[in-house]
């Protein structure tokens, strides 16, 4: 199994079909919540879905395409943060993720979001990161903003979200950004 320590109360698991109970229970305590910017939530409705979910975010970890992890925060599960597969010829990928309703608010996402852009960089060796926001979704925004990343445009009308089209920011973060960012931090 692996796993990630990132402090002494967060740490990311790959997702395992053991963990499947876990994530449904939490998507389904979240719905309302998750269903503002997520197009996926309405679809989930079994813990066969949730199932299927993981099972093929492990073909994705086994095809050498990225992952998708938990994120336990004091030992229970709080969200997911994963990437949209590695495009490997030009070292690049993008990042998405989500939070159960009750966990907003304690820098986990945050925190989450670092220790994946770090492992992207220094362990897979890749050059690009992308995160893709709604342009309305605050919340989400603010995470790649206080990560560095450079907002470099707006995709229009790109995602259906259940009875409308709503635009997406694309931020970006190269490895050079990631250097420069660090180097000032140390």
């Amino acid at each position: 199994m692996f796993k990630h320590k990132i402090n002494d109360v967060i740490e990311l698991r790959l997702l395992e079909v053991r963990h499947t109970k876990l994530l449904f229970e939490l998507t389904n305590q979240s719905r309302n919540y998750l269903r503002e910017w997520l197009p996926w939530v309405d679809s989930t409705k079994t813990i066969e879905d949730s199932k299927h979910f993981i099972e093929g975010t492990m073909k994705q970890f086994c095809n050498n395409n990225g992952f998708q992890a938990g994120i336990w925060y004091k030992g229970e599960l709080a969200g997911v943060i994963g990437l949209h597969g590695i495009n490997w010829a030009n070292k690049s990928t993008s990042i998405g993720y989500w939070l159960g309703e009750t966990y907003q608010g304690k820098g986990l996402m945050t925190n989450a979001c670092k220790a994946v852009i770090d492992y992207c960089f220094t362990e897979l060796n890749l050059n690009r990161i992308e995160i893709r926001v709604a342009t309305e979704n605050l919340k989400s925004l603010a995470i790649p903003e206080k990560l560095g990343f450079q907002r470099e445009g707006c995709l229009r009308c790109v995602e259906w979200l259940y009875d409308k089209y709503v635009d997406h920011y694309v931020y970006g973060l190269t490895k050079e950004d990631y250097n420069r960012i660090n180097q000032h931090m140390d």
